[in-house]
């Protein structure tokens, strides 16, 4: 077995690396894409195969402007009110999360009780959802408390409830926090 050495080398002290400054940077960086670098570089190789053109790779990247430019330039279109991230659908969605199941400590949303929320042009919400059995005991209240508690959402016309069993409710349609709150995660 051979044995191995450490060298230890002691220093009295060790010279600073350059510092930059701000003023130091050029005024303008523009850099490629990935896609626009790869291809540069199969341009110039190809370039260097078949002799120069008219045009190198330092040209084309001068020639680029910003590809940020546009991107940040637009301004923010507005959500409808009645789409998913709208005003009135998520104060919809706000509501469903009140009501809670009265056997299981969840509310229905994060239960999975809910299939969809649907908010029509005229305001009017349209709940499609499920229970977790058809023999559920509060199979014939519950719709009705949602329908009430839906259609006091300020700015809903009208509330409806669609009461579906196809697909069937499991427990893999909760949320992960209802999940951790029943202690399954």
């Amino acid at each position: 077995m051979s044995e191995r050495k450490i060298n230890v080398e002691e220093v009295d002290s060790v010279e600073a690396p350059p510092k930059v400054r701000v003023g130091d940077m050029p005024d303008h960086i523009v850099a490629p894409s990935p896609v626009e670098a790869e291809a540069m570089q199969n341009n110039a190789q190809s370039v260097s195969a078949s002799g120069p053109e008219d045009e190198t790779a330092g040209d084309k990247l001068e020639r680029k402007r910003d590809y940020l430019e546009g991107f940040l330039a637009q301004t923010p279109t507005e959500t409808p009110s009645n789409e998913s991230g709208g005003a009135l659908y998520d104060a919809v969605i706000d509501t469903l999360k009140s009501i809670y199941d009265p056997e299981i400590p969840v509310n229905i949303y994060d239960l999975g009780l809910i299939y969809g929320v649907e908010i029509t042009p005229d305001n009017h919400a349209i709940v499609t959802m499920t229970l977790t059995t058809p023999h559920c005991p509060v199979a014939e209240s519950m719709p009705g408390e949602i329908e009430l508690q839906v259609g006091s959402v300020p700015g809903v016309g009208h509330s409806e409830v669609n009461l579906v069993w196809d697909p069937p409710w499991d427990p893999q349609k909760m949320s992960d926090e209802a999940k951790l709150e029943l202690g399954m995660l």
